[in-house]
Order: structure tokens, then C-alpha cells, then sequence
């Protein structure tokens, strides 16, 4: 049986080149997103609507996916947005979309990626988190306080040393960022690499991209 893989955010660039990079190992891709036109354009087995926001919602979802594809062995989790400085409001809808969402999905899908043979959370984290400054204070807020939610998590996965929960840390993404495709090839080294290497990882895309090596090409394991 082929890793069910489960992309949230999946209608932006980088979730739609994800998918597309993990179908071609042989996964099952579930595309996950709250627009269900823009959804049936993105190379995926299975396309769900959820809003990630509501926590009742996202248990939902994974009783969804879990009943009708399988047991999740991955969720790449690339809900976000940005929005600067220090506004209640923009701090507000940054926290729903960054860290909220995060956390729901990311307890509802804990078990499964814990039973997995090789159990994987991947999120984009930003340059800012451990940069922070007073005219981004809460995207770099937000972003900080989701790298160390998954820093909590590899906590969990630490002693089986089965799973890895990983950071992949860009300054933005597209035209003057990190390339869609870049992410897409750091998502499938993930996916084949030693967990016990990368659980807890903070992985750099801002680098040149030769002082990261591509993905192998091939079929990912279950």
C-alpha cells in the first residue's frame, strides 16, 4: 500500500507543487483546502474541503480521510498567510491562520503519523521567526510559536524514533523567495530520510539551493 500523504494548504504554489511531486513517488495525496474550485485544480487523489481553523472540523476531516483512504503516515501542513506589524486584528487572523490551524490538524492526525511506519509533519516556517522585528513583530510571533509547537511534537515522536516532525524555513515564497519546486524537493528528502536524523529539524531553503541536495527520484515506502 502506498503512503497516504495528507497536503493542507494545498491551493497555494507550494501546495499544488507538493502534490504534484508526491503523486509522482507513487503516494496517495490528499489535498486539503476551503475552496473547493480552486481545490479540483491540484494533482491529488482525494480533494477535501475543511477549515482548519475549527477544531471539530479538522477531527472530522481526519475521520474522513483515515475511514475512506487509509491511516495518514504524513501531513505537510502549509496553511498560512502574512500580514505585517503589530495590529490586534492582523495578530488575530495570523494566529487562526498559523498556529490554529496547526494545532488542530496536527493533534487530529497524531495518532496515525505515531502509528506509521515512518510518521511525518512538515510545516514552512519563515526566516522572521528567528529574526524578528518591531515592523513584523506578529508574523514572526506567530511563526515562532508554530516552529515550537512542532518542536513539541518531535518531543512526542523522540524515544520511538520512527517519525520526524521538520521545519522547512523560508524568507517567503515564489517570485523573490524560496521556488515552489525547491519546498516540493524538500518535502520528498523528508519523507525518505532517517527520522531520527531529522525529527525536530529546522531545515534552511534560503541557501543556495546547491548546498541542499535534490530529491532521489523513486517510490516512497509506506
Amino acid at each position: 500500500m502506498s503512503r497516504v500523504v495528507v497536503v493542507t494548504g494545498a491551493t497555494g504554489v507550494a501546495g499544488r507543487a507538493v502534490c504534484t511531486a508526491l503523486r509522482g513517488t507513487g503516494a496517495t495525496v490528499v489535498a486539503v483546502g476551503t475552496d473547493a474550485g480552486r481545490l479540483a485544480g491540484v494533482d491529488a487523489d482525494v480533494r477535501l474541503v475543511a477549515d482548519l481553523g475549527d477544531a471539530d472540523a479538522t477531527r472530522a476531516l481526519a475521520e474522513t480521510v483515515t475511514t475512506n483512504v487509509g491511516p495518514v503516515d504524513s501531513l505537510v501542513h502549509l496553511v498560512g498567510g502574512w500580514r505585517g506589524g503589530r495590529d490586534d486584528d492582523d495578530f488575530a487572523w495570523l494566529e487562526r491562520q498559523v498556529l490554529t490551524t496547526l494545532r488542530n490538524a496536527s493533534r487530529a492526525f497524531h495518532d496515525d503519523l505515531t502509528s506509521s511506519a515512518s510518521g511525518r509533519l512538515v510545516i514552512v516556517s519563515a526566516v522572521a521567526a528567528g529574526k524578528p522585528t518591531w515592523s513584523n513583530a506578529n508574523y514572526a510571533t506567530l511563526k515562532a510559536a508554530a516552529e515550537t509547537w512542532v518542536s513539541a511534537v518531535a518531543s512526542s515522536w523522540r524515544k520511538a524514533g520512527r517519525a520526524a516532525a521538520v521545519s522547512l524555513v523560508v524568507s517567503s515564497i515564489g517570485e523573490g523567495g524560496t521556488d515552489p519546486a525547491r519546498i516540493a524537493d524538500a518535502v520528498l528528502e523528508v519523507e525518505r530520510g532517517d527520522p531520527a536524523t531529522l525529527n525536530g529539524a529546522r531545515i534552511d531553503l534560503v541557501a543556495p539551493a546547491a548546498d541542499i541536495p535534490p530529491a532521489t527520484p523513486g517510490r516512497l515506502d509506506p
